[in-house]
Order: C-alpha cells, then structure tokens, then sequence
C-alpha cells in the first residue's frame, strides 16, 4: 500500500487536536477531543480513530508527528520527578541563590521560583575545573558515589549532574555518569555538558536541573504514546516537535525533553508563518487562543523570531527574571492564562477579572455539563450568540446552555448587572488581556502592531480575533482553513531541525580561525548525525552559523547570524560586519571604542521533509448564502442582532461578505464585526478587513 497520509497530534491544557492529511489529494481530516489528562495517549487514539473514521486505514500513514503542552504543564504545576543534584563542591547553593537579583526592587514580599531540586536534595563531589577546562582537582569518585547513594535513599528518581566549567571540559561530568550509571542502573541522568554546553553556571544548572525533573515523564509518556499509535497499525516513524518549531526523532527528544518545553505554541508560530506567506502577508502577528491559553508570536518576513534562552513558570507572567531561566532554542512568544476555560471572577475591588486560572477540560466550563460551575469564556461566547450550541466542536459535544446561564447568574448578582452585561464584561476583559500582552510582547521587539496582520488559529483564536484586532488597531484578520485545529497542521509543515551551542570565550586578536572553524565543524556534524537519524538527509539540510557576540567588559551577548564557512584569516572583516550592524540594529549605536570578544558559537541545521505543500480544496463560482440567521450580541448596537450565519465549506473563492457575520466550522467559528468585509481567497484564507468605528 502507498502510504500518503500524515499524522499530526497536538495535545492541549483543554482539546487534543488531531489532522490526518493525505499528500497525494490534499484532504485533510479533522478531530477534536477533550484531553484526558489522567492517561493523554487515551484521547490521541480516541481523536485518531475518528479522524480515521473507517474510511482511511492507519497502514497509510508514513509518519507521525506531536507536540505538547504536558511538560510546560508538568513544571508549572511541580507535576515531575523527585529530582536531585550533584554540583562540584562548594556550588550547592548556586541555583537557589541564582543571580541575586530582584525582579521587582522594591516588593519585600517578592517569591521566586523554588528549586525544583530541594536544599537536602542537593550534594556535592569534591572536583574542580577551570575556566579554560584544565584539571585542579580531581573527582572524588568514592564521595560521589556515597552522595548518590544517599539521593537514592532520599527518593530521588532523576539526578542531575552539574560540575564547574564542564563545558570547557566534560571529563568530570563524563566520569561522574559512567560510574553513577553503573551502580544505580535505574536512576535517570542529566549531564550538563549534554543538555546545556554554555557558559553561564546559574542558567547551565537550571536548565540540566528542568531536563531532570521530567526524563522520567517524557520517557514513558513518549514510549506509551508511540505505542499506542502504533498498536492502531500505524507502522510510521514517530518525531516530536521541539520548541524552536524544528522536529526530531524519539530518542533524541527523551535524551533532552527540556527541548519540547514550548513544542504546542511553536507549531502555531509555524503555521502562521505558513499561512501567512501563502496569502502574501509576511508581516503577521500569529495569534493562538485555545481552551487553557492564548498564543502570540511575532513573524517578520514570513520566520518566526527564535530566541535562544527563556525563561519557564515564571512567578509573573510579563516580568522578566522571575522564572526559571533555560538555555534552548525556542520560537519567542507570549503565552498567557487566556482560553476559552478561563474562569470569571470578581475580585477583592468588586472589578471583573478573567484567569488566569482555567476550567481545564475536567470539569470544563459550566455549559461542557461535566460538572463545572463556574462563569468562563466560552459560557460568555455561548450566551452572546458568538457560538452555536448545536454545531459546539462539529456537533460532538451536547452543550448545557441552562448550566452556563446559572452560571453567569451567580457572577451578575454580586457586579449588579445582567447576565448578558456580565458575558460582554468577559468577552471584553478577556480580550484586553491578550492585546495588553499583545502589546507588551510588540514593544519590547521594538515594532509597532499597526504595521501586522493578525493571524488567528485555534478554537477561540477566530471568536476573539476582530475584537482583539480592534483593541491594537489594527486593519486585517487572517484566518486559515482548519483554524480550530491549525497547531496540529503546523507539525506537517515543519522541518527536521537541530540547534546545537559551544562556548570558545575569544578575544578578536587571539581568535584562531583554523581552530573557530574545527569547532564549528564539530557542531555541524552533531546536528547531522541527529538529522540522518531522524531520516532525512543531512547533506541537503541548511545550515546557519551563529555567534554569541559582545564588546569586551559587557555582560550580555547579541545573537549574530554570521556568513557561511569555512573560516580562516580572511572571515574576520565579514564576521565583525555582521556583529556591528547586529549590534546597531539592536541598539541604534556602536560604542566609539572597543574589542570584541565571541562568548558562544552556534550551529542551526534545518532538513525539509520531502512531499508537497499543504493545499486545500476550496469550491469556485456561485455566492455564499447563509445557512441561518439567529441573534447575536452587538456591543455596539448594545443589544442582540439578526446575524447571517455561514458554513465556513460552502463559501466558494473570491466570495465577499459585509459583516456583521459568523462563519462556522468544525472545530472554530470567525465572528466578522460591524464596519468589516470579509473575502475568501483561492487558498481557501478568509480575511477581514476591518473599518474605523
């Protein structure tokens, strides 16, 4: 049998996504499943097999890709494993006293992310490295393994091992794993100079530290899921996205998991770029709206901006430094507690707040009927009309309008409003919650929102999207075919991907170019042994060089994209090229004098995976009529209206609609407010081109 289809699973904090995609015709099927957090593989094959639907047979699928909000969840929540950690002596403190900074300089009562390895799970081997990797003192192998020992005893399933400037030489490291290996076979390791070979030990620790605390996870739960899959008859190679929207092989992802940290928000980034390019908007702010959280990613000339270190469970959300820093790859975005299961509630000033605490998909909003009591978005939604009851995720839902309205009853008598007043309150303060973000992630880019078009996906995104565009001023909506479940499309689109990072700390006149360019080369073969194992062909792959790069005395760096190799003498002029104008873009100046120094090199590899584009039938000719019309709120009439509502399948290319308007589909619904057209293209895109008023 020809095996033609693609598999995508996207496991949300709410909705599994499932997209079955045949490459030879260009259909796509769809599921929609609530995740079942107890066992998440059980909602995959539930989701599968109806995406499947008797009519395509798993043996035809050539491979499958995930992602996963489950291990941003599982560190945000203390959900993984009872982690321990064995520094170089003197160094066990280090990662709790971190950078000795306080994000907010005044708040006496600030809190800072707790270690996720405890004080009494904390030891230390007497060892030591220095900064240029020579040997002081060697590594006591008696007392390390007698701190293992103890860890062991103590509970601890996952260890780290972090010793002093191992990344200038891992010897250490690479002696503690063999012999902590060999005498305790059933106790998960993290080595730093694997999971994190850079500068910086505060950051190195926390980031070996997170990788740790959910191996165990990642492992079985990789393991159960390909299995699962597998057992459906599906005999495909299976690949996870990672966080810098690149995918690679199981093996690799259990080995490094904090790599699939940001896996679900990057495939959406992806797929708006995709999507974006394809309706010839490569300016586009990709906004993602689901169940648990909203999404925003900036992409600038059709590529998602990627950042090469974040920072996890922050204590508050928009505030730098007080989370937990990890050094990796990962698309930047902007993810906050804003989905359709945000919780309504009035605060301590009697004022509306929505989030960022969530309904979850157990017990769900109030009108899931599972349940929930609770007053959320998607009751909200349900209420003002803005969503259809009957037609709720394809019809495969029953929906408790009563519950919704009892629960909207009891959030109206403290405010004094009515209940319809309270559902707009929420819909409006939800959707001032992601522009404020929206804003806030924008500026610190240092661009200006008007110059975007807003790219909405997911099963809230197209609810939410013309009031949020409203709200940053900003003229176009975008709206990709199979909005609902765009994530999970996003996983077929992306390419193998390979990050890999090396710390040189060179002074430009002592740079040995010879030397540069053999450590280069090293990591450039990493990042192809790992894309020939995940089957694709690492001859063909693309490669970018990159430098971290700073003037002699700063304390950060700026990530430079540098030319292409090999290296010798005469690269100088056009690798400080390359750095200057980096740094005057960054800062608008370059200091009058100084040297520059290389902290960090890095290598980013990137494989297509073969098979054409994805397309989509789109029907031609005729004009859209409406399937109903029914009452829908209008803030700006402040009363329910007559609401043409269209079936998203029907509407044929090059069909223009004046709104107000809903068009629905299966797993979304696009709300078209007043003084707006909206239009189809030949990609089957809808756009709204929004008015003033």
């Amino acid at each position: 049998m020809t095996k033609s289809h693609a598999l995508g699973i996207d496991i949300g904090g709410t909705f599994t996504d499932i997209i079955v995609f045949d490459q030879a015709t260009g259909q796509v099927h769809k599921a929609k499943e609530l995740t079942t957090h107890d066992d998440p593989a059980r909602g995959v094959v539930t989701g599968v097999k109806k995406a499947l639907s008797g009519k395509i047979s798993a043996s035809a699928i050539y491979r499958t890709v995930h992602a996963t909000t489950l291990f941003t969840n599982a560190l945000i929540e203390r959900k993984g494993a009872v982690t321990g950690l064995i520094t170089t002596e003197g160094f066990r403190d280090a990662l709790e006293i971190g950078r000795e900074r306080k994000y907010e300089l005044y708040d006496i009562f600030i809190a800072k992310p707790a270690p996720l390895a405890p004080r009494n799970l904390r030891l230390e081997a007497a060892e030591r490295m220095d900064a240029q990797g020579n040997p002081v003192t060697p590594l006591d192998e008696k007392g390390l393994l007698a701190a293992a020992k103890q860890l062991v005893g103590a509970g601890v399933e996952s260890l780290a091992i972090v010793f002093l400037h191992a990344y200038a030489n891992p010897a250490h490291e690479k002696a503690a794993a063999r012999a902590v290996a060999k005498a305790h076979p059933d106790l998960y390791l993290s080595v730093s100079h694997e999971v994190s070979p850079e500068i910086r030990e505060y950051e190195r620790s926390s980031t070996t530290v997170i990788n740790a605390f959910f191996k165990p996870l990642a492992e079985r739960y990789i393991e159960r899921l390909a299995s699962e899959i597998a057992g459906l008859g599906a005999d495909a190679p299976f690949f996870m996205m990672l966080s810098n929207g690149g995918l690679t092989h199981v093996a690799e992802a259990k080995r490094r998991p904090v790599q699939l940290l940001e896996s679900g928000p990057a495939a959406g980034a992806l797929v708006g770029a995709y999507f974006g390019s394809m309706a010839g908007e490569k300016n586009v702010l990709a906004f993602d709206m689901g169940g648990t959280t909203a999404k925003l990613a900036l992409v600038e000339d059709g590529e998602p901006r990627v950042a090469y270190r974040f920072e996890a469970a922050r204590e508050k959300r928009f505030i730098e430094g007080s989370g937990m820093p990890v050094n990796i790859s990962t698309i930047e975005l902007i993810e906050i507690g804003a989905g359709g299961g945000s919780i309504a509630h009035v605060d301590a000033l009697g004022l509306l707040k929505v989030g960022p605490q969530s309904s979850g998909s157990q017990p769900g909003p109030a009108c899931y009927g599972q349940g929930g009591k609770s007053a959320t978005v998607t009751d909200a939604d349900m209420l003002l009309g803005f969503l259809n009851a009957d037609y709720f995720a394809g019809g495969s839902m029953k929906i408790d309008l009563a519950a919704a309205k009892a629960a909207m009853a009891r959030l109206a008598e403290p405010l004094g409003l009515s209940e319809t007043e309270v559902a707009w309150g929420i819909h409006d303060v939800v959707n001032e919650n992601m522009a404020s973000a929206a804003r806030v992630h924008i500026a610190e880019q240092g661009k200006d929102p008007r110059g975007f078009t807003l790219l909405a996906t997911g099963g809230a995104g197209p609810v939410h999207a013309f009031y949020v565009a409203r709200k940053l001023g900003l003229k176009r909506i975008l709206c990709p075919v199979a909005a609902g479940v765009a994530s999970a499309l996003g996983l077929l689109i992306a390419p193998a991907r390979v990050d890999r990072v090396a710390t040189v700390a060179v002074q430009w006149g002592d740079i040995d170019w010879a030397a540069l360019e053999k450590e280069y080369r090293a990591l450039e073969q990493d990042a192809a042994r790992v894309i020939s194992e995940t089957g694709l062909d690492a001859e063909a792959a693309d490669v970018t060089r990159l430098a971290d790069m700073r003037y002699v005395g700063q304390g950060f760096e700026v990530v430079v994209t540098l030319p292409a190799g090999p290296y010798d003498a005469s690269s100088a002029a056009g690798v400080e090229r390359a750095f200057t104008e980096t740094y005057r873009r960054t800062f608008s100046r370059t200091p009058p004098e100084g040297k520059i120094e290389i902290i960090n090199i890095r290598v980013s590899m990137r494989a297509r995976v073969p098979g054409p584009g994805i397309a989509f039938t789109v029907p031609s000719g005729g004009s859209a009529v409406a399937k109903v019309s029914r009452k829908v709120y209008s803030p700006e009439a402040a009363a329910f209206v007559d609401t043409p509502v269209y079936d998203r399948a029907a509407l044929p290319a090059g069909v223009k609609i004046a709104g107000p308007a809903i068009v629905e589909e299966a797993e979304s619904t696009l709300v078209v407010g007043p003084n707006a057209t909206m239009h189809a293209d030949e990609n089957g895109n809808l756009i709204v081109d929004l008015q003033d008023g």
